[in-house]
């Protein structure tokens, strides 16, 4: 008759279970982690589903901006590295650089081949073969602050985090191999441009893999790490002091429970701040009284 403890088998049994759930188990476990839950496939698909919902509002910008009939296609938005992308880019580059700065601070790059950024400022400027001088990248990074002002825009409503905010677009006509890009993997979203001119043009947009991985945790409903910690039990964070425990004054005590705290008998708090009519807790002799003959 068992006396209720486990054998090695089903020990066994049982570990070989949670091994098989894939619970810490091995490298597939890892890409999930690393982009914060959802794995990259997922990650990819909340910023397809983001990006293409916006380039309706993008192109009629772009076209009260350049006059132009311009229209931004879906992105293609895949996980790439700075070797592939370089191999991707013509041999002179306009990058501006449109970091995030709150709500999911992080790398925001965007790039266009020379042609394509000369352009959309020659149609800005309204001049045939501008030179691509400091006007021109004040142009360029104007139109990629109309961008980013839609997605965030859009971001807050999505992810309800009003912090979000990015840095003043900062352009460069520059070569390829000088591109400030993203360290490591990011993710990147290339658009198809028409400039109504009949050429094709192409636009890549760049985050880097860090921020991605917050963006699309909070587009899939999770939080990003940026929050701070959240409040104990309901309690609100003003009342932790420098040594990192709650201040008691006022409090009652069935806000202790939750901690692990119980109440002395229903007794209330409020008398910690200051004298308050605190009776003295009265014991039992437990020492025999000597008696006196």
């Amino acid at each position: 008759m068992s006396d209720g403890a486990l054998s090695q088998d089903e020990i066994d049994a049982l570990l070989a279970g949670v091994d098989s759930a894939g619970i810490g188990s091995g490298p597939s476990s890892m890409p999930a982690m690393m982009s914060g839950g959802g794995g990259p496939d997922e990650d990819r698909r909340a910023f397809q589903d983001f990006l293409s919902a916006n380039t309706g509002a993008q192109s009629s910008n772009l076209s009260m901006m350049t006059g132009a009939q311009a229209a931004l296609g879906d992105p293609q938005v895949t996980f790439t590295n700075r070797d592939a992308l370089l191999g991707q880019l013509s041999d002179t580059v306009t990058v501006v650089k449109a970091d995030f700065s709150s709500g999911f601070p992080g790398e925001h790059v965007f790039v266009l081949p020379e042609a394509t950024a000369r352009k959309i400022a020659s149609l800005m400027n309204k001049e045939d073969n501008i030179e691509m001088d400091e006007m021109a990248m004040s142009v360029i990074g104007e139109v990629v602050s109309q961008l980013v002002g839609t997605q965030i825009t859009d971001l807050t409503k999505r992810t309800n985090n009003k912090s979000i905010a990015a840095m003043a677009p900062e352009a460069a006509n520059i070569k390829k191999a000088a591109a400030a890009l993203p360290a490591g993997e990011f993710l990147s979203a290339l658009y198809r441009l028409d400039l109504g001119d009949g050429a094709q043009h192409q636009m890549w947009e760049l985050y880097g893999g860090g921020l991605a991985s917050d963006i699309a945790r909070s587009l899939n409903g999770g939080t990003a790490n940026t929050q701070g910690m959240p409040a104990m039990g309901g309690m609100p964070m003003q009342g932790m002091q420098g040594i990192g425990m709650p201040a008691m004054g006022g409090m009652p005590m069935q806000g202790m429970q939750g901690m692990g705290m119980p109440a002395m008998g229903g007794m209330p708090m409020q008398g910690m701040g200051g004298p308050a009519n605190v009776q003295s807790v009265q014991f039992p002799n437990l020492m025999p009284r000597a008696t006196h003959q």
